[in-house]
């Protein structure tokens, strides 16, 4: 685990790598006001896109990939892109096939293997064109994005004269691969298996729409209002749970030796967790293998904690968008539900969707099309 960046990374330069990443995503709005007025405004430009389809049936993954895309470039570039801009119309469509493979069998296939390698050489090329641009237009007094405030740092360093390894080209390039590649994937599959569900389930739509109908009505949801609509929040926490969307967490090493359920494990061992094995614990759950907001309230209907819910991993290592995701989920799930009933296509019915998921680094739904009826 010597590679640049910070997922598949170790020691100093993960520590390194990963305590720039959080003070700066925070300095540039993560899990704070400035992200959720950014989250707010890719709502209402996704909720255009959908709208276009006049509640006829669409496939949910382009539109919603791109909304939650345009989180991480405004956060990290500075700036969003419009959809049909042709430059991030290939990011997104190289990293989804990317972290597709990854995790796929047919990785093993030569042509898939040549086909990961060349999607992640063309990838970095365009990652390397935007940020010369942001060099070449530079104000380290007025830093637009996280890019911006990497090269700030790294100018400083060379003008002080201070040789510093870790802020590197390289290191540059895989961090903000990382962070796409963990903040986009992970939460548009979740919000699409989330609509899923809705169609799935529409006793469950029903009751989320009339809590939101209830406590929101037709005003704009922030995340404040969480705490005021607790089944809404108990149907997001079901989703990330049920569907375990990122069934092995990344590899870890031991710190130290370990003795774990009769087997030693030297210090220096790699190991992955596995988070499904709790997220569908039956010992932790009453109905693990269900779809069952219950899981998440009590009697009373008020929201509860769980231990056992650990979709972000946990330890030193836990995944360091969590606040982002957690703010995104709930926006872009409550603000699509306020706005669109979301059903089965024509002719099909609810118990017909497929609930397999595609396997690849993450648990993808499969191939599916839903129409969005406008609630007026």
């Amino acid at each position: 685990m010597n590679d640049p960046g910070i997922l598949f990374t170790n020691g100093e330069t993960w520590k390194e790598m990963r305590r720039f990443a959080l003070a700066n995503l925070r300095n540039f709005g993560m899990g704070k006001k400035a992200a959720e007025e950014k989250i707010i405004e890719e709502c209402q430009h996704l909720i255009k896109e959908i709208e276009k389809h006049e509640g006829k049936a669409f496939d949910t993954a382009l539109s919603v990939c791109y909304a939650v895309s345009n989180i991480i470039c405004s956060i990290v570039y500075g700036s969003r892109f419009e959809y049909d801009d042709l430059e991030f119309k290939a990011i997104v469509g190289r990293s989804s096939e990317c972290i597709h493979l990854l995790g796929s069998p047919s990785l093993q296939w030569v042509g898939n293997r040549k086909r990961f390698h060349k999607n992640g050489d063309s990838m970095r090329e365009q990652m390397k064109k935007l940020f010369k641009h942001l060099q070449e237009t530079l104000n380290a007094q007025q830093c637009r994005g996280f890019v911006d405030s990497f090269l700030a740092f790294k100018q400083s360093l060379e003008e002080s004269g201070n040789i510093n390894t870790y802020y590197t080209n390289e290191n540059l390039l895989s961090t903000v691969g990382n962070l796409f590649g963990a903040g986009t994937d992970t939460t548009e599959t979740t919000v699409r298996w989330g609509l899923l569900l809705m169609a799935k389930n529409p006793h469950i739509q029903d009751q989320v729409q009339e809590e939101l109908s209830r406590v929101i009505g037709g005003r704009q949801v922030q995340v404040e209002d969480r705490k005021n609509l607790p089944y809404t929040d108990a149907v997001i926490h079901e989703t990330q749970r049920f569907t375990s969307i990122l069934p092995m967490s990344l590899p870890h090493i031991t710190s130290k030796d370990v003795a774990f359920q009769g087997y030693f494990i030297r210090k220096g061992t790699t190991v992955i967790p596995l988070l499904a094995s709790v997220l569908w614990d039956e010992t932790e759950w009453e109905s693990p293998r269900s779809f069952n907001p219950a899981h998440f309230l009590d009697e009373n209907g008020k929201f509860v904690k769980r231990d056992a819910f650990m979709p972000f991993s946990a330890g030193r290592r836990v995944c360091l968008g969590e606040s982002l995701a957690r703010m995104e989920l709930f926006l872009f799930f409550t603000s699509l539900l306020q706005r669109f009933r979301f059903t089965p296509p024509p002719g099909v019915m609810e118990d017909e969707l497929d609930l397999t998921p595609v396997v690849g680094l993450t648990l993808n739904p499969p191939s599916h099309q839903l129409c969005a009826v406008s609630r007026g």
